[in-house]
């Protein structure tokens, strides 16, 4: 880490090198693409089903907590955006606060986590695709294949023109809140069966052992539906009026979807008997056939159509979004230059095509269902290891002088630094949270590396990174 303390005070001072990036996004398409990434389709729909099957009811309220906190991280984040608005967002500014090994350890861990984000949504995006278009879905090598076209798909509108993109994640962000939100509404008003208490009954009736650790593995599991406001932020580089723009994006992005996921929550449970939602939790889709029994079995294809759309938005903006991370680190050095190189467009092909490749070479994992919960637990627990980097190095560099937030457009005086240890300390919680093992959330019968899984993988990831620093140093002292 480096010992300066030099501030830290514009984007012309990071020493930004080779292609930039072209700046065509309006703080509506910045929008738009921090709502698609977190979309309330795919974080909610993919955890309804093990939040009943573990918790057993009651998990609104840690969802509620879980939408809270992270409003204090993207806080931190707004704050950062608003002074240093440029491509790797989190990566670059714990290069430039923490210096270049803390941007080396942080690059990594972004990077990898985002790649196994794009790998898992791939993969039940797939399965969405196969069910929307009535062909097989059953086996592990089917599902391997649907998930790769579903990522050919993602990586063809990253790379067509600029214009289509923004179209279909509009499209998506209209899906997801006409059309899910719709739904909600209807199942709210017309089909609610239970009072309001409901939402807060039945804690401790799933797999984990009592209501303490219930509430503890709900929060784990909620913590999948809030990420990926940072989107914004890595995008920052191609948004007009990054410094105004940019920290409204995250807000909103975060405010509406949690929004939304909490209503369609709410909704659901109040809707259907406990047992009911129990039940269904063991299918792979838990929520159409519960819709379609209520509003009725025309509204099954409208509302795959629906939910099909809402995950081809949120995979292809993630792919986006970690392209972007790969492409900075790229210009930095701390990948190959190649990688680095943009169309005439001004869009990082190569990085976009090494992203896509990686997020395949992850799909095999699919083969074996128990590697593709592994997946999505390091996915979501390597990104909280980002927050707590991010926010961790915020509060470092706030106290020591290098980095003034009222430098920045959005000025929060000692609020600021409040909500910065708020953050980091709930940043620090969630991961060790989200990392710790529970057999009752995985499987009795899980082997000791899979209920490891995240801090093994987290763990071997930083000790490869150690040593190629510590190779690179060798050599260069050579």
């Amino acid at each position: 880490m480096s010992g300066s303390t030099k501030p830290i005070a514009s984007l012309q001072e990071a020493h930004v090198t080779g292609d930039i990036l072209n700046r065509s996004m309006s703080v509506w398409h910045s929008f738009t693409l921090g709502f698609a990434v977190v979309s309330p389709v795919a974080g909610l729909y993919a955890i309804i089903g093990v939040q009943t099957t573990v918790a057993g009811g009651g998990w609104f309220a840690a969802l509620a907590v879980c939408l809270v906190m992270q409003l204090l991280v993207a806080t931190v984040y707004a704050e950062l955006s608003s002074q240093f608005p440029i491509a790797g967002g989190a990566y670059k500014w714990a290069r430039q606060l923490g210096g270049i090994i803390a941007g080396n350890y942080a690059g990594v861990i972004y990077t990898c986590s985002t790649i196994a984000m794009v790998t898992t949504t791939a993969y039940t995006g797939g399965f969405w695709l196969a069910t929307f278009s009535g062909l097989p879905s059953e086996g592990g090598g089917v599902m391997v294949f649907w998930g790769a076209l579903f990522l050919l798909l993602c990586t063809w509108l990253n790379l067509a023109p600029v214009s289509i993109f923004n179209w279909v994640i509009k499209l998506g962000v209209y899906a997801e809140v006409v059309g899910s939100f719709g739904v909600a509404l209807l199942l709210f008003f017309f089909f609610r069966q239970h009072p309001f208490a409901e939402l807060f009954q039945h804690m401790g009736t799933g797999t984990a052992p009592s209501e303490m650790a219930a509430f503890f593995a709900a929060l784990a599991i909620s913590g999948w539906a809030f990420i990926g406001f940072d989107a914004c932020s890595t995008t920052a580089e191609e948004t007009h009026q990054p410094k105004r723009m940019v920290p409204r994006a995250i807000f909103m992005s975060l405010m509406v979807v949690g929004t939304v996921v909490l209503f369609n929550s709410a909704a659901l449970i109040l809707a259907f008997e406990h047992d009911t939602l129990r039940h269904s939790s063991h299918t792979s889709d838990p929520v159409t056939p519960l819709i379609a029994s209520s509003i009725g079995a025309w509204f099954e294809m409208p509302f795959l159509t629906i939910v099909m759309t809402a995950f081809l938005a949120c995979g292809a903006s993630m792919l986006k979004y970690t392209s972007r991370i790969v492409y900075s680190m790229a210009r930095e050095g701390n990948m190959p230059t190649i990688l680095s190189k943009v169309t005439a467009s001004k869009t990082p092909r190569n990085a976009i095509l090494f992203t896509a490749l990686l997020a395949g070479c992850g799909l095999i994992f699919g083969l074996n269902d128990d590697a593709v919960a592994t997946i999505i637990a390091f996915g979501t627990g390597g990104l909280y290891a980002m927050f707590s980097f991010t926010t961790g190095f915020a509060l470092f560099a706030r106290l020591t002088g290098r980095w003034n937030p009222q430098l920045g457009e959005l000025k929060l005086g000692v609020c600021g630094l409040i909500i910065n240890v708020l953050a980091f300390l709930w940043s620090v919680f969630e991961l060790v949270n989200i990392a710790w093992p529970r057999p009752y959330a995985i499987s009795v019968d899980a082997p000791w590396w899979q209920l490891w899984a995240t801090p093994l993988v987290l763990g071997s990831i930083l000790t490869v990174t150690t040593l190629y620093i510590l190779c690179k140093k060798w050599m260069n002292v050579k």
